[in-house]
C-alpha cells in the first residue's frame, strides 16, 4: 500500500467529514480501547438532541477508514475506539526506509520567510540573550528549510549608533592600531571608553561628534569602524562554529545598512500624516496604546525604531518577504507590536504578509535566580559554554545546552544545570543522542551478520505499533513547529519516541529473535534512526553513531 506519513492527520480528516467537527482524536489509555478515542459523540448529543451511543454508532457506520482501521468500535456511553491495521502502520515504517527524505512533508505553497535572530554587538562579548536567540533561530531556520521554503538569516548586529563615537574616540585617545585588536582587547577597551565617557565631560562630547564623523562618513572614522566590526566578526563566527548553527558572514545584516533609509522612513511617514512632531520629536501614535513611537528624536538622531521600521519595509519590499519573524526576549515585546503596527499603517506590509515577533524568556542559574556573575554582571555565552563542556564533551554539552532552551516553551526562563542538562537519562539532549546511538549500535551488529533490515511484514506486539505509530507523526509535528514556532513540541516528540524506542527493545527482541520478526524489527529500527536523525537536526544537535 501506499505510504500514509501522517495517520492521526488522516483520521482526523476522515472522521470530520461525517460529523462536521474536529473528532479530537486522543491516546487510548489502555493498549485494549485501540490506538485512539474520541468523544464526538458525546459532544454532538446535545446539539443534535439524541443519545451519544445513538450519534457513535452512525459515525462508525458512515466513516470511510476501512483502509486505515480494524472495525471501529462504541465503548460506554459513546466513545468511539479506533485500532489502526497493522498493515498500516507497517507500510508507514516501510515507507520511511525506502523514501527517507519523505518522513518531512514540503510546503504546498513554499515562502520567502525572513529570520532575525542571534544580533549581538559589536565589541561586545556574546551573552546569554545571544545564546538563545542564536538556538531558536537556528531551529527554525532547519525546520523551514527542511520544508522546501526559503530562509533568508538576517543577523541584525548592533553595528551602528553611539556606542563607535566612544569607541573611535578611546582609540584615537590612546594611539592604539584597530587592526591589532582581538576580541577580548576590544572588549576590554570597551570597558574603558565606558569609564573614560562617565568621568570626562570632554570626552564625551568629543565622542558625540565622533558618532557625527561616523554617519556622515568621515574616512579615519569609518576606517576604525570597519575594523572593530572585523574583530567582532572572528568571535562571532568562533562561536557559531563552536555552537554549530549555520549563520555565516553572508547572513549578516547590521543596524549600519539601514542608515540610509531612515530619513526617508521618517519623511514618507510624515508625508503621510502617520508620524507627527510633538515635543520636537517624530512620533507615531499608534491606536490603542498610549505611548507614541519615536522615529526621530528631538536632536534630529534615529534610534531604534527607524532601523527596526526600516528594516521591515527593507525586508518586504526589497528582500520580497512573505514572512518575517523576529527572535528577539519578551521585554522586546511592546516595541515589535508598535513597529509592526506602523508598518502595516505605513502600508509596507503586503496583504497575506506575516510579522511575528517570538520573545523568550532568561536563562536562570541553579538556585532560580538570574544568572549572573559573582559581581553581578551578565554572564557571556562563553562561560555558559564552559560550564557545560566541564562535566561532558562538547557534542553533547552543546546537544545539553540546546536541548534545554529548545524543550520548554520559549516564553517561560529556564535554569541552566549543567550536571542535570548533560545526564543521559531524563528527557534531555544527551538522552535522545543516547538513544540514537544505541539503535544505530543494533544495525551496525546486523549488519555485520548480514541480517537484512528493509521492510516491514510483522507488527503485532503493542510496543512495535506504539513505535510505529509515533513515526508516523514525524512530519505532522514538523509542519506544526513551522507553524505555530513552538520548538519544544518537536523536543517531547522525539523524547517520546526515544521513550517508545526503549520500551520497543525491552518487550521486543530484535538481534534474539528470527526470521521475518528480526527483520521487521530491524526495519523497526532503522525507521526510528532516521526519524531521530532527522528530528536531532531540526535541533541543531549531532546525531552520535556511539556514545
Amino acid at each position: 500500500m501506499d505510504t500514509v506519513l501522517s495517520l492521526p492527520a488522516l483520521l482526523t480528516d476522515r472522521f470530520q467529514a461525517v460529523t462536521g467537527v474536529d473528532p479530537e482524536l486522543r491516546p487510548a489509555t489502555k493498549p485494549q480501547f485501540g490506538h485512539f478515542q474520541s468523544n464526538v459523540a458525546l459532544r454532538l448529543a446535545k446539539a443534535e438532541g439524541k443519545p451519544p451511543r445513538e450519534i457513535a454508532q452512525r459515525i462508525v457506520a458512515e466513516a470511510d477508514v476501512a483502509d486505515l482501521c480494524e472495525p471501529l468500535e462504541v465503548a460506554g456511553p459513546g466513545f468511539i475506539n479506533i485500532r489502526l491495521r497493522s498493515d498500516v502502520l507497517a507500510g508507514v515504517v516501510t515507507g520511511i526506509l525506502r523514501d527517507p527524505d519523505a518522513v518531512i512533508e514540503q510546503a504546498d505553497q513554499p515562502q520567502r520567510v525572513v529570520i532575525d535572530y542571534s544580533a549581538p554587538n559589536v565589541a561586545k562579548p556574546m551573552h546569554v540573550g545571544n545564546l538563545r536567540s542564536t538556538i531558536i533561530g537556528d531551529c527554525f531556520a532547519r525546520v523551514l528549510r527542511a520544508q522546501g521554503h526559503t530562509v533568508i538569516a538576517q543577523n541584525h548586529i548592533g553595528d551602528w549608533g553611539t556606542q563607535f563615537g566612544m569607541l573611535v574616540e578611546q582609540i584615537l585617545f590612546e594611539g592604539i592600531d584597530a587592526d591589532t585588536l582581538d576580541l577580548d582587547s576590544s572588549v576590554a577597551l570597551y570597558r574603558r571608553a565606558q569609564e573614560h565617557f562617565r568621568s570626562d565631560e570632554a570626552f564625551a562630547d568629543a565622542s558625540r561628534r565622533r558618532v557625527v564623523a561616523l554617519q556622515s562618513g568621515d574616512e579615519q572614522t569609518r576606517s576604525i569602524w570597519r575594523s572593530l566590526i572585523e574583530v567582532s566578526k572572528a568571535g562571532f563566527n568562533a562561536a557559531y562554529r563552536r555552537l554549530g548553527v549555520l549563520l555565516t558572514d553572508d547572513d549578516l545584516a547590521g543596524e549600519s545598512i539601514y542608515n540610509d533609509l531612515l530619513a526617508g522612513v521618517a519623511d514618507d511617514l510624515s508625508a503621510a500624516g502617520i508620524a507627527v512632531v510633538d515635543q520636537g520629536a517624530l512620533v507615531v501614535f499608534v491606536p490603542g496604546d498610549e505611548a507614541p513611537l519615536i522615529v526621530r528624536k528631538t536632536d534630529g538622531g534615529y534610534g531604534y525604531a527607524a532601523t527596526d521600521l526600516a528594516a521591515v519595509r527593507y525586508r518586504f519590499g526589497t528582500l520580497d518577504a512573505d514572512r518575517c519573524i523576529y527572535v528577539v526576549g519578551s521585554p522586546q515585546a511592546h516595541h515589535f507590536a508598535q513597529v509592526f503596527a506602523v508598518s502595516r499603517m505605513a502600508g509596507w506590509v503586503p496583504e497575506g504578509g506575516v510579522l511575528e515577533h517570538v520573545g523568550f524568556g532568561s536563562v536562570l542559574g541553579p538556585d532560580g535566580k538570574m544568572f549572573k556573575t559573582r559581581d553581578g554582571k551578565t554572564v557571556t555565552l562563553d562561560t555558559l559554554l564552559d560550564l557545560a563542556e566541564d562535566v561532558a564533551a562538547p557534542d553533547i554539552a552543546m546537544a545539553a545546552v540546546k536541548y534545554a532552551d529548545l524543550s520548554t516553551s520559549l516564553h517561560k526562563d529556564y535554569v541552566f544545570d549543567a550536571d542535570r542538562m548533560v545526564a543521559t537519562t531524563g528527557n534531555t539532549g544527551p538522552y535522545l543522542q543516547y538513544a540514537h546511538a544505541r539503535v544505530s549500535g543494533i544495525l551496525r551488529k546486523a549488519d555485520a551478520e548480514g541480517w537484512a533490515s528493509d521492510g516491514v511484514t510483522v507488527l503485532d506486539d503493542p510496543a512495535e505499533q506504539a513505535l510505529a505509530l509515533l513515526l508516523s507523526r514525524f512530519g505532522e509535528i514538523v509542519d506544526e513547529v513551522s507553524t505555530s514556532l513552538q520548538p519544544h513540541k518537536l523536543c517531547t516528540y522525539l523524547f517520546d519516541t526515544a521513550t517508545a524506542l526503549s520500551t520497543f527493545y525491552e518487550q521486543c527482541p530484535v538481534l534474539k529473535s528470527e526470521g521475518e520478526v528480526r527483520t521487521s524489527r530491524l526495519a523497526i529500527c532503522a525507521a526510528t534512526r532516521t526519524v531521530l536523525s532527522k528530528g536531532l537536526y531540526l535541533l541543531g544537535i549531532v546525531a552520535p553513531e556511539r556514545m
